[in-house]
């Protein structure tokens, strides 16, 4: 006797309703997916119980005849492949041809659909008949699915609450939502209306997606957040990423579109985390809405049994054109002119011709001009000094010009532009400073109106963002020191220092083991000159010890270890709290936060400034109220 037998249909159905229906958002899934291959302008979903009493999903397609309307519950039977070359070029979003017969082996199923021209439709039950029946409805699909898992209770009992799972599927939908703006889509639960957004004509794209996105999303998303639309090498990427101070606890707005379809990679999240590598707050969560659209042969959907992660043909050219175009986009400079922290959507903004090209050295080629050229900011090659006179001995630097009665205020700080008077044009981004509050915070007057600055954040940002650079061109000029710097480590610790000698060497300082357990450092990056020896070479050193660089791995291999370590060293190279600054330091750091890259947060992904506009300041005193 066989030990081995052939599975009922009915058996096999319900192993496969394993795979593709994981809850009711799953269900909800496929039948949208379907209504988008039907041609569908518009798809009207309603939900009851969070999806365990019934799921409708409503669309205008092109509808189903007589003869389709049974093999549209066959195993394996689809509209979407004829052959392999179909397949392998597949570019409708579903086509396995389980998702109906699965889904009414655990739930109870009818369809009802007219296709267009015909005097009436059709509806059909498998649970109640074979044959369809004739049925009044509008061109297209009806689809109800009842009492989901009716006959399956032991997979009820893994489902949440009804509150998490409808959340499930409202997520789901305004990804579809945002994926295809192109249709009408509309949500109901429980007889509530929980959106209704229209189709948005091609036309008029660039002018209503934002307000779906905004209507999605939120407001604030959309105010914190850059365009994208980049193409090269047959990938084109568009949409949104958020400002790296939005980022958020949870993945929730998150949402990735491949050729179409909602896609949660393990691929696409690290190439897009890595780019958000040296902004993001620590634990926190990136947001972006994109869509990724290459050759549907390059890209293999069938890998998963409810499409949700895709194989690429080339994976490591989409991973390198996502984490470029990203990282690029969060490289974009600062504009003070879109309200509070808003980023601007071109490249970092220069101030004045002569001014433009020293941005432009100082992002490119470190060998060019490391340092801002003009002699306004001579004061700022102090700024990396750390003072040891006490900060109220700088205060009379702020207003050391005599003052004149009835003048202006901006005249008795003896400001180098009077921000009031002239053309708003003339002002730079950030404007001008006109004080620097308790050693902390520089709050600059610009033609918006007030720009508050964390001045060390601002300042650990540039330092960065000029030792990469220097790292990458090998241009970490060693400058030896006047005194060499000796301290006191273990006997063990000497040993490891000695042991990562090189490394110390190749990121700015130079370090010898002078006696057992004594280390002297001789010398140190120019970039690095005014911070204090012992404590870099000590952050280094645990640095290395946290972040290992592989130095014979390749260099793409060694960016992330090596860029934790530079982030590590910058923070001593920054001016330090509670050390007021001049007035032309102030300015000088405000001009070149306006030539850095990234120079709207800092190395931990803090915020580096704030814009308070007129508006803001007269709301917050009630004025004109």
């Amino acid at each position: 006797m066989s030990v081995i037998a052939r599975l009922p249909a009915v058996l096999v159905n319900q192993i496969a309703a394993g795979e593709v229906v994981e809850r009711p958002a799953s269900v909800v899934k496929e039948l949208v997916e379907n209504a988008i291959d039907a041609g569908a302008q518009r798809i009207d979903v309603l939900i009851e119980v969070a999806g365990t009493r019934l799921i409708r999903v409503r669309d205008d397609g092109v509808g189903l005849s007589f003869d389709d309307l049974p093999l549209a519950f066959a195993a394996h039977a689809t509209s979407k492949i004829r052959s392999l070359d179909d397949l392998e070029a597949v570019a409708s979003m579903g086509f396995r041809g389980e998702a109906l017969a699965s889904i009414a082996s655990i739930a109870r199923v009818r369809i009802t659909s007219r296709q267009a021209g015909a005097s009436h439709g059709w509806c059909l039950a498998p649970i109640d008949a074979l044959e369809p029946k004739p049925a009044a409805h509008p061109q297209g699909t009806t689809v109800e699915v009842a009492e989901l898992f009716y006959n399956t209770p032991a997979r009820r009992k893994f489902l949440r609450t009804d509150r998490t799972e409808f959340l499930q599927i409202d997520l789901l939908m305004r990804r579809f939502a945002l994926a295809h703006p192109s249709l009408g889509f509309s949500l109901s639960h429980e007889a509530r209306l929980v959106f209704d957004l229209p189709a948005i004509a091609p036309e008029q794209g660039s002018a209503q997606l934002p307000v779906r996105i905004a209507a999605l999303l939120g407001d604030e998303f959309l105010n914190r957040a850059r365009r994208i639309d980049s193409a090269a090498s047959g990938l084109s990427l568009s949409g949104w990423i958020a400002d790296p101070a939005y980022a958020r606890a949870s993945t929730d707005q998150q949402l990735f579109f491949c050729n179409g379809r909602i896609v949660r990679d393990r691929l696409i999240g690290f190439a897009i985390r890595r780019a958000y590598a040296d902004v993001l707050h620590h634990a926190r969560q990136p947001a972006y809405v994109l869509a990724l659209t290459l050759d549907p042969r390059a890209v293999d959907v069938n890998v998963h049994p409810t499409k949700a992660e895709v194989r690429f043909r080339d994976a490591r050219a989409v991973q390198e054109f996502l984490f470029r175009e990203i990282h690029r986009a969060l490289a974009q400079g600062v504009d003070a002119t879109g309200g509070a922290g808003q980023l601007g959507g071109g490249p970092p903004l220069k101030w004045g011709a002569d001014e433009a090209q020293s941005g432009l050295n100082l992002a490119t080629d470190a060998r060019a001009n490391p340092l801002p050229s003009r002699a306004a900011t001579q004061g700022y090659l102090n700024l990396l000094a750390a003072s040891s006179a006490p900060a109220a001995a700088h205060l009379p630097s702020l207003f050391s010009s005599p003052v004149t009665p009835g003048a202006p205020y901006h005249s008795r700080l003896n400001h180098p532009f009077a921000v009031a008077e002239g053309d708003a044009e003339q002002v730079p981004p950030l404007g001008y400073a006109v004080a620097h509050l308790h050693g902390v915070y520089i709050l600059a007057q610009n033609a918006q109106g007030l720009v508050i600055v964390d001045a060390h954040a601002a300042a650990e940002r540039i330092m960065y963002e000029r030792l990469k650079t220097a790292f990458a061109a090998e241009q970490m000029t060693l400058q030896p020191l006047l005194l060499p710097v000796n301290f006191s480590v273990s006997e063990r610790e000497a040993d490891q220092y000695a042991e990562h000698k090189d490394a110390f060497m190749r990121l700015g300082v130079v370090l010898e083991r002078v006696a057992p357990t004594r280390i002297r450092v001789s010398a140190l990056a120019a970039l690095l000159r005014h911070a204090d020896a012992e404590a870099l070479a000590r952050t280094l050193f645990a640095a290395l010890i946290e972040s290992p660089i592989a130095w014979d791995e390749p260099q793409p291999m060694q960016a992330e270890p090596i860029h934790t370590v530079l982030s590590r060293i910058a923070c001593h190279g920054s001016v330090r709290a509670n050390r007021i600054l001049t007035r032309p330091e102030m300015d000088a750091l405000l001009r070149d936060m306006e030539r850095t890259e990234r120079a709207d947060q800092c190395n931990h992904g803090r915020p580096t400034w704030r814009q308070l506009s007129m508006t803001d300041l007269d709301r917050l005193f009630m004025r004109g109220q």
